[in-house]
């Protein structure tokens, strides 16, 4: 993370036309309603011609779809490619995810990390619950706010942590690491809690599974050994049975 090259280092020359047609994604995916096209025009800051040959093309490639009034929308093809990632990793975690969701009345999400960001994979909406928090798969925010994030931290070698990681956080996640579990409260979005634990897999990215709600019967204790038992059983039907929560942030 830390000494990791820029993504733009990385990729050398970046291509405008195909960074462009990617923010239209993110601007899809972010708005969570259809947009017009001149809506995304303005978002991207670009001529409303451009941004419309942006989506003829992946319009065609069944990315985005138009519906009778010209209002935009991310296409079926988004879901399949989505259920691509970590396909094995989302076929085991979902059933988890479905029963803590069930079993305790709020959101329970699979988190990755990207980079410095702490990014959704999966996520699942109690299916009973008077309200429940929307947690949509994609979503995402700095790695060091909110449980899941540090939790996936205490998997990162420190030395790899993002720069803006002060003294503060650093001592947080070590309390937290000894304890198996983490919590937080207003740091992504304000007035949400959230319960997260580690979920450490041989030959994989440092991940995480959490729950996020607004309030709850439940302890935070409490709801920390349920996740903690569906982790386990992910880690077992992953074959990596022997692998444990960590006690610690690991080393560099």
């Amino acid at each position: 993370m830390t000494d990791a090259p820029s993504r733009a280092a990385q990729a050398g020359p970046a291509s405008q036309t195909l960074s462009r047609g990617i923010r239209i994604l993110e601007v899809l995916a972010d708005a969570r309603e259809p947009l017009t096209i001149d809506d995304i025009a303005r978002r991207l800051d670009v001529h409303r011609s451009v941004a419309y040959r942006l989506l003829r093309t992946l319009e065609d490639h069944g990315l985005v779809a138009r519906d009778g009034n010209g209002l935009v929308s991310l296409g079926a093809r988004m879901a399949a490619l989505a259920a691509g990632v970590a396909h094995d990793l989302q076929a085991e975690a979902l059933p988890e995810l479905t029963d803590v969701a069930n079993e305790l009345g709020m959101t329970c999400f699979l988190s990755v990390l990207d980079h410095d960001e702490c990014v959704t994979l999966a996520s699942v909406e109690p299916r009973h619950a008077v309200a429940s928090v929307a947690q949509r798969p994609g979503s995402r925010h700095p790695v060091t706010r909110g449980a899941p994030g540090k939790a996936i931290l205490s998997l990162v070698p420190a030395a790899s942590w993002p720069r803006d990681a002060d003294a503060h956080l650093r001592q947080e996640v070590t309390d937290a690491s000894a304890r198996g579990w983490f919590d937080s409260h207003d740091e992504v979005i304000p007035s949400l809690r959230s319960v997260a634990v580690p979920l450490e897999l041989r030959g994989r990215g440092p991940a995480a599974i959490a729950v996020v709600y607004l309030a709850s019967a439940h302890g935070s204790d409490e709801i920390a050994a349920r996740l903690a038992r569906s982790a386990a059983i992910i880690r077992s039907a992953l074959g990596d049975g022997g692998v444990g929560p960590v006690r610690g942030p690991a080393q560099a």
